[in-house]
């Protein structure tokens, strides 16, 4: 078990221990067409049935989207996004006022009104700062953490620009860290950032599995990991089935991330993803017990 990376994460007035307890993130997309049709939710009740349903099965962090990444989804205005975001801000911080929440945006505009007004904690973008030019100045400015997640071009692009000369991780790495660069040149401060591989994004089936077996590449970076594999189609097309049939590859795969070091998991399903955080604190616990030395 990979554990000598500590990583902390200072947040909403509390400081998680990532290294110690990894943290679930579950999804609350409101839109009408995210990939995995389980995730779309619309309608102020089904919103806050959905908020009760990630709290409940023990998620420390909600994460909000409106604006669906998918290749072929439909574009929405800064507008449109805002308010499906607003919506379930509001709901959230009327039941759950002390709940850590992220936004799934790539606008830096969208992102400050989701943290200024929305009273959000976290900016989760899923292009590294790299279609908006305002969003990293603007999440430096904001002084919140901000998830890095690797990707080229942009969610209607994505899927067509797949060379890496060499190992996936290697080139996405190299990638990332420039827009890393760009973001501390801008004022963001290393405790602030969080990384993301970016698994399904500019990179295809086999080149996602490549990119899990070489992990522990991300790890040794220093930063606290987001690994987001939820029911996406590296799972699913293996077997030839649909993100409803993916639960067990997601399981699976959630494991095999928090044996190589994953501090945070990103999930549809709250509460298995939650019992495979415990399993592992288990085990864990019990092998660093056993390596202490006997007196």
């Amino acid at each position: 078990m990979k554990s000598d990376q500590h990583c902390t994460l200072r947040v909403r007035g509390q400081v998680l221990d990532l290294t110690e307890e990894p943290v679930v993130m579950g999804i609350l997309n409101h839109t009408p067409d995210s990939f995995y049709a389980g995730s779309r939710i619309q309608g102020e009740e089904a919103v806050e049935e959905r908020i009760d349903k990630i709290i409940a099965e023990g998620a420390k962090i909600i994460d909000v989207g409106g604006y669906s990444s998918r290749p072929d989804a439909d574009d929405v205005s800064p507008e449109e996004e805002w308010r499906r975001l607003r919506e379930v801000l509001t709901a959230i911080r009327h039941h759950y006022p002390d709940v850590i929440v992220s936004v799934d945006t790539f606008r830096g505009e969208v992102a400050r009104r989701c943290i200024e007004e929305g009273d959000a904690d976290i900016i989760n973008d899923i292009s590294g700062g790299l279609i908006d030019p305002e969003m990293l100045p603007t999440a430096a400015q904001l002084d919140v953490p901000y998830i890095l997640m690797h990707m080229r071009g942009t969610p209607k692009t994505m899927q067509k620009l797949l060379h890496y000369d060499g190992r996936v991780a290697d080139g996405a790495i190299e990638e990332l860290l420039g827009q890393l660069q760009k973001a501390r040149e801008l004022g963001m401060r290393d405790e602030n950032i969080i990384l993301d591989p970016g698994f399904g994004f500019s990179k295809n089936t086999e080149q996602n599995w490549e990119m899990m077996a070489d992990l522990d590449k991300w790890i040794d970076l220093g930063y606290p990991l987001l690994v987001g594999i939820s029911r996406k189609s590296m799972i699913y097309k293996l077997f030839g089935h649909t993100p409803f049939e993916a639960l067990n590859g997601t399981t699976f795969l959630n494991t095999y991330s928090l044996l190589h070091g994953a501090h945070i998991l990103r999930v549809h399903d709250v509460r298995e993803c939650v019992e495979c955080v415990r399993m592992y604190q288990e085990l864990r616990r019990l092998t660093t017990e056993d390596a202490k030395p006997v007196d």
